[in-house]
């Protein structure tokens, strides 16, 4: 947000240099940032203070984020007492599993008894009889084995049907607690831009909500000067263009410093009222912002001349 002040200087700057010698009156302003609460809750500490200078990611304070970690544990809680009716699926397959292996062992068996019965039938020393039964035994094992192999796709399938529905019902859990991590991270109370606390809104111990005002910065460094030409000075003037600034010194002295051109109006505007005289005032002005690096001689609000 900017600190937008439109007054132009009604007097000019004392200097050396000849009123002629100016092309544009201005004021500056300086690029600010409104720090607002991201959390609500009472502000445990918010240890900036008006003229501080502060860092971009600085912490700075941080809001009650007590319940939140409640809950966040609550949650987790609940996310393992649900996982605790997940299905040992591994464990509850390995009894088909064993039944299966007994009775493969038995097939085996009876495959080579089988084929033992069948050279002794060739030789006359067993009967057709035998043979047929031991037939018929491993039909019988086969068919138990394939039961065994169904039964335990079948559970297979309803273990996974029980597992996934388990699942479903941690996910959105898994989501609040995503949630509430952002939150508890919001209470941390920072800085998003480097430069100088110019208000401070809130104090510890007050409660704070979303949205809130907490202090407001401004980037001192580098500063803009926002100025007014006429439309026959439109030409004169481009983006990038390096100008010089005049502003007030000790002992009637003018200081000056240089600054570029960031900012040229397409639109023009009625000279701003405030400070002008109503002849003045029906002229069309065109606004540009220049650019002038801060070694601290410039302030919010002060009048400058500006030489093309």
């Amino acid at each position: 947000m900017r600190f937008i002040l439109f007054s132009l200087a009604v007097t000019l700057v004392a200097c050396q240099h000849q009123q002629s010698d100016t092309d544009a009156f201005g004021n500056f302003e300086a690029e600010e940032r409104l720090v607002s609460a991201e959390g609500t809750g009472k502000i445990i500490e918010l240890t900036v203070e008006e003229g501080q200078r502060v860092q971009v990611g600085q912490v700075v304070g941080r809001i009650d984020s007590t319940q939140i970690v409640l809950k966040i544990a609550q949650l987790e809680a609940s996310i393992l007492a649900i996982l605790a009716k997940k299905p040992a699926i591994g464990a509850q397959l390995a009894v088909f599993d064993d039944q299966a292996a007994v009775i493969t062992a038995n097939i085996n068996n009876l495959e080579r008894e089988r084929k033992r019965i069948e050279n002794l039938v060739k030789k006359d020393a067993a009967t057709p009889q035998q043979f047929d039964q031991l037939n018929d035994q491993l039909i019988q094992l086969k068919r138990q084995l394939e039961v065994v192999q169904a039964q335990k796709s079948a559970a297979f399938a309803s273990l996974n049907v029980q597992q996934t529905g388990i699942t479903a019902e941690v996910a959105p859990l898994q989501h609040q607690i995503a949630q509430l991590r952002d939150q508890l991270q919001k209470c941390r109370i920072t800085v998003p831009a480097a430069g100088v606390v110019l208000t401070k809104f809130a104090e510890p111990g007050e409660v704070t909500s979303v949205g809130k005002p907490l202090f407001k910065t401004a980037d001192l460094d580098n500063m803009i000067l926002r100025a007014y030409i006429s439309g026959g000075q439109l030409s004169s003037v481009q983006l990038g263009q390096e100008v010089t600034v005049f502003v007030d010194g000790p002992d009637g002295q003018s200081l000056s410093r240089k600054g570029k051109i960031s900012t040229i109006a397409d639109k023009a505007e009625f000279t701003p009222k405030v400070i002008q005289t109503k002849e003045e005032r029906v002229n069309l002005v065109y606004a540009i912002q220049i650019a002038v690096p801060n070694d601290g001689i410039f302030k919010i609000g002060m009048p400058a001349e500006v030489q093309f």
